[in-house]
């Protein structure tokens, strides 16, 4: 069976053989919105979802306190609902304060040689693949990485698209050369040219041009 992804991929590989072959000025250029730096192209345009660990809150919460007056009854039943609202306010707000994969948004994905872009209103993304601290391909449509903000600190990043592979290789050869997953050969599924073979589609080497 082939699916979308495995299209995506075959192009990855396409894309890939070109860039370390030299041979990128015989590809047909590639349009996107995004800024491009002088001597830098797009290497492929496509959908994506940017994620973010974090937190959503840092543990505080409004604490209320009511001072009730009148029956012993309507007291008690003020007093107490005001300590439910309170513990339910407190146990949200130790929730919150987790890190854990927060979607903040959608918009389109541009990857260039030296780059990756993230458009969006809200959440714009733009990494040099050198300015890097980490990256890894979580899933075949997942690239995750982490590194420094303008503010100084660590941000950990995912980037769901289909083009998750290539943002992973390019930036592996980049600036992650001795990555295992890119020497492995790791993310290329291991049946994926023989099957590119029987379909008639044959796969251009990137795998073994990454890893050598």
């Amino acid at each position: 069976m082939w699916s979308p992804l495995d299209e995506y991929l075959w192009h990855t590989c396409d894309i890939l053989a070109d860039l370390l072959e030299g041979r990128l000025a015989d590809r047909p250029l590639v349009t996107t919105t995004a800024r491009l730096d002088q001597g830098d192209r797009a290497l492929a345009v496509g959908p994506g979802q940017r994620s973010t660990w974090r937190a959503l809150g840092d543990g505080r919460y409004q604490h209320s306190n009511v001072v009730a007056v009148g029956n012993p009854a309507f007291v008690i039943g003020s007093l107490v609902g005001s300590a439910l609202g309170n513990s339910t306010r407190r146990r949200q707000a130790a929730r919150d304060a987790q890190p854990r994969w927060v979607v903040e948004g959608s918009g389109a994905v541009t990857l260039t040689p030296r780059r990756l872009h993230f458009a969006n209103s809200t959440c714009e993304l733009d990494l040099d693949w050198k300015a890097l601290s980490a990256i890894e391909l979580v899933a075949p449509d997942t690239f995750q990485t982490s590194f420094i903000s303008t503010r100084g600190q660590q941000v950990m990043t995912r980037v769901h698209t289909p083009w998750a592979s290539l943002a992973f290789v390019v930036a592996a050869i980049t600036a992650f050369p001795a990555h295992p997953r890119l020497l492995s050969r790791g993310w290329l599924p291991s049946d994926f040219e023989q099957r590119c073979a029987l379909l008639g589609r044959p796969c251009r080497p990137a795998a073994r041009l990454t890893a050598e």
